[in-house]
C-alpha cells in the first residue's frame, strides 16, 4: 500500500463506518497527464447506488480539502466495486467461499498462473479453488504468498 492510499485509508474510514459502509480498495494512480484518486466501497451485505457513493465523495472531498494530504492535482472517484469485486482481505474471502474467483500468482502453480474457479475454502495458509480444465475438475491448493490478485468472477461457463 503507498503512502497515499494509507493516508486516505485513515481518512475515509470513519466517513465509512458513520454510513455503515466499507472500505473495498483504494487506487491512487496517473493515467495520461491526469492523477485519479479511486476510492471503492461497498455496503456489508453487497450492493450501493450512486447516492450513497455521493455522500462519500462530498464527505472524502471537505476532509481532503481540509488534511490536503496530496500534492498534484487529482480527480476524486469514490464507486462501487461492481460485479468483480478485488478481494483483499480476509474478511472478503471468507465471504467469497462458494463463489466464483479469479486468481493469479506470482510464480506458476501446475504450469499456470491464471486461474478461475469456485473458492472452496479459504485458511490462514491459503485457499482451495475448484478450477476445470476441459472436462476435469480438480481442487487446487493456493499459498497466501502466492497471490498477487485475487477478484470476484462471472461463471459464463455455467450459462
Amino acid at each position: 500500500m503507498s503512502k497515499v492510499t494509507s493516508v486516505i485509508e485513515e481518512l475515509v474510514t470513519p466517513i465509512l463506518e458513520e454510513l455503515n459502509l466499507e472500505l473495498v480498495d483504494i487506487e491512487f494512480l496517473k493515467e495520461g497527464r491526469n492523477w485519479f484518486l479511486r476510492v471503492y466501497i461497498d455496503t456489508p451485505e453487497g450492493g450501493i447506488d450512486i447516492d450513497q457513493c455521493a455522500i462519500v465523495s462530498e464527505r472524502l472531498s471537505l476532509v481532503l480539502d481540509e488534511k490536503d494530504p496530496i500534492e498534484q492535482n487529482y480527480y476524486l472517484e469514490v464507486s462501487s466495486p461492481g460485479a468483480e469485486r478485488p478481494l483483499k482481505k480476509e474478511s472478503d474471502f471468507k465471504k467469497a467461499v462458494g463463489k466464483f474467483i479469479y486468481v493469479k500468482t506470482y510464480e506458476p502453480i501446475k504450469d499456470m498462473k491464471e486461474f478461475q474457479g469456485y473458492l472452496r475454502a479459504y485458511t490462514e495458509q491459503g485457499l482451495e479453488l475448484e478450477i476445470r480444465i476441459k472436462t476435469r475438475k480438480m481442487t487446487i491448493f493456493i499459498e497466501k504468498e502466492k497471490i498477487a490478485k485475487a477478484r470476484l468472477a462471472i461463471d459464463f461457463s455455467s450459462n
